[in-house]
């Protein structure tokens, strides 16, 4: 058998030929919905109800996202996933020159409360979940979100919903940082502690190892990053003198999908171990709910392809499924065309139709954990949570995860990983149908690319001055002196981000206002 060629996975473990019962060594007889949550955090999983389906949407004004959003909700989609404009993103307000050219164009624009009140007017939130895909401006957003929700009427006490605000991970990723590491830490623990008292239905935030994944980490990277950043905020909670099951069950996680089926399955369902052991064992957790890896997993956008785009759809497909074999609560697919544009109606359109062909037509729903007694599952699950336990104490050893962060440690890893990916793609060393196999010489671009407006950020712009007209300056001015007080004092910024809003000032003004206090960060170089 020497001939046979070796496979060895992304994450590093070499594949045998063959699984037996003796591969998998002491086997985890846990029952779905039992710690520790192996084969699921539920009991009956999708028996019950199906996974939450969140498609990421918005672009341009929030006029324009308002209208995308009730073309899916009629369209079957149970869950919005709001994507934010740069500008937005990065804490600029539309009319700033540095939002030139950006406004409304990857996302939707939003300066002050009043964009708010449009994109969600008539939209149920006590049946909707939404999620905010935003970090460095979180603290603002979720602030403008909760203050939308108590004028339209909805009790925040029985608001369901999800904060990205993962700011360490922007850190290590996407790039949207805006001030300093540990003011930036400081600000995601003040919005968990504020909803764990206040909004006790709503997760504050979303630990990302999808980002993380998508900057070119590897599988194990992907789940080790994200649970030591999710430790990071759980040590700075209970710091403010919270219980661990005061907060631990609305965390969540979001991780991305791409690559090999059977990995990707195993570092779910070993990660879901490991996580619920971390929370029960580590911190202490008597709740079960506490210990829950609750996530939304669905295809990652750098498992698409330019080449041979409507391939794309075919992958989509794929990644939903591994998304329900892993046991995801929620899920969102990329659209074929993501990797050209903004996805058309019609490219979302089929993602969605992806997912509920799925439910309706596949039985993925019929029976828990369909995988669960596999001899290769169950013992890929049990190496992939060794994997991720390893490289999370290689963390640990450094100094932990804000330190690795601060010092640019992470970030140099993960492009040394992204590095040799995209090289043994160039390669041909990991096939890639279409890209470096099965090619063809000249290839017809079907994608319709989704048009930027310069008219519609015009408007945004417009709507800005007509807010600042008519608002009271003297009220904003005095929230603002009370944004900055409040941060010299080290106390939770959110009752006073709120009273601002409220009052309409906006993200660009509140964003100065602490930057004013806590200054902006400045990126290590590393060559």
């Amino acid at each position: 058998m020497s001939d046979i060629p070796k496979v060895i996975l992304e994450s590093g473990i070499e594949v045998d030929s063959l699984y037996t019962s003796e591969s998998i060594g002491k086997p985890d007889l846990s029952k779905p919905g039992e710690y520790p949550f192996t084969r699921g955090i539920h009991s009956l999983m999708y028996r019950k109800r199906p996974f939450t389906i969140r498609q990421y949407a918005g672009f341009g004004t929030p006029s324009e996202t308002h209208q995308r959003f009730l073309y899916l909700i009629k369209n079957g989609q149970t869950g919005l996933n709001v994507a934010f404009d740069l500008p937005t993103q990065t804490g600029l307000d539309s009319d700033d020159p540095r939002a030139a050219g950006e406004v409304g164009r990857v996302g939707m624009s939003v300066d002050t409360l009043a964009d708010f009140e449009e994109v969600f007017k008539d939209i149920d939130l006590d049946k909707i979940t939404v999620s905010l895909t935003i970090n460095g401006s979180a603290i603002v957003l979720v602030a403008m979100y909760l203050a939308m929700a108590q004028k339209y009427g909805f009790n925040i006490n029985n608001l369901r919903g999800t904060a990205q605000n993962d700011i360490l991970k922007e850190f290590i990723g996407r790039g949207t940082w805006i001030f300093p590491v540990d003011a930036s830490v400081k600000m995601v623990v003040d919005i968990i502690e504020y909803c764990a008292n206040e909004v006790p239905k709503y997760s504050p935030v979303s630990v990302c190892g999808y980002h993380i994944r998508e900057s070119g980490a590897n599988p194990v990277q992907e789940m080790a990053y994200a649970f030591c950043i999710a430790k990071a905020y759980t040590d700075e909670t209970l710091k403010r003198g919270l219980t661990i099951d005061d907060f631990a069950s609305r965390l969540s996680f979001n991780f991305d999908i791409y690559g090999n089926f059977f990995e990707q399955i195993a570092k779910f369902r070993g990660g879901r171990r490991l996580w619920a052991k971390i929370v029960k064992e580590q911190y202490g957790a008597t709740s079960d709910n506490s210990s829950w890896l609750r996530m939304i997993a669905g295809g990652g956008g750098g498992g698409l392809t330019k080449e041979q785009p409507e391939n794309n759809i075919i992958r989509s497909a794929y990644y939903a499924l591994i998304s329900a074999l892993s046991g995801t609560q929620t899920m969102a697919l990329c659209s074929y065309d993501e990797a050209f544009t903004i996805p058309t109606e019609k490219a979302a359109e089929i993602s969605l139709r992806t997912m509920q062909i799925l439910i309706h037509e596949m039985g993925i729903c019929d029976t828990v954990d369909p995988l669960g007694g596999s001899y290769y599952i169950e013992t890929l699950s049990n190496q992939m949570e060794d994997a991720i336990s390893q490289q999370m104490k290689q963390i640990d050893q450094k100094g932990g995860i804000v330190k690795t962060i601060s010092s640019g440690v992470v970030q140099e890893a993960i492009s040394r990983q992204a590095y040799a990916r995209e090289s043994a793609i160039q390669k041909g060393i990991i096939p890639k149908v279409g890209v470096n196999c099965y090619r063809k010489e000249e290839e017809e671009k079907t994608i319709e690319f989704h048009p930027y407006d310069e008219e519609n950020a015009s408007q945004q712009i417009n709507n800005l001055n007509k807010v600042k007209s008519e608002r009271n300056s003297v009220e904003v001015d005095k929230c603002l002196d009370k944004i900055k007080t409040d941060a010299d004092k080290n106390l939770n910024l959110m009752p006073s981000i709120i009273e601002a809003v409220k009052a309409y000032a906006t993200v660009g003004e509140i964003t100065q206002a602490l930057k004013d206090v806590y200054g902006e960060y400045n990126e290590p170089i590393y060559f």
